[in-house]
């Protein structure tokens, strides 16, 4: 598989809408983590790291950030901004969020409980790993 936008259902009311996601007719996996990144300061940057086997999907709950992706060869932006679509990640793709607006929450849910043998936190051991395959 390959890092791509999926968008959501739109439940439209007057009264407010409604958006949501589930497996599997909207993800690819099955929850088994959720997080959420929030209060980041003007300038920063999270995540900067790959997952052996984890898979991610992300969303700007609110506000906006960029996704910027690498697969060990080319790297790709993704601008997250609507709380109705969000970036599927497979594994072994680098990922790092920036460009985070005030106020803004970033969603994440994956198909692995937390495991810090999984992340991959230097960039030149993920392109090693990558082009060994």
């Amino acid at each position: 598989m390959i890092p791509k936008i999926i968008e959501l259902p739109k439940i439209y009311d007057k009264r407010g809408n409604l958006s949501f996601f589930q497996h599997p007719s909207n993800l690819p996996f099955e929850i088994k983590r959720t997080y959420w990144i929030y209060d980041v300061p003007g300038g920063e940057t999270r995540g900067s790291h790959a997952f052996r086997e984890q898979q991610e999907f992300i969303i700007a709950l609110s506000g906006s950030f960029d996704v910027t992706i690498h697969d060990g060869k080319e790297e790709k932006t993704f601008s997250l901004n609507r709380s109705y679509y969000g970036l599927y990640i497979p594994k072994m793709y680098w990922r790092k969020l920036e460009n985070f607006s005030t106020n803004s929450l970033a969603l994440i849910v994956s198909n692995q409980s937390y495991d810090e043998k999984d992340y991959i936190r230097d960039f030149e051991e993920f392109k090693k790993l990558i082009n060994e395959k």
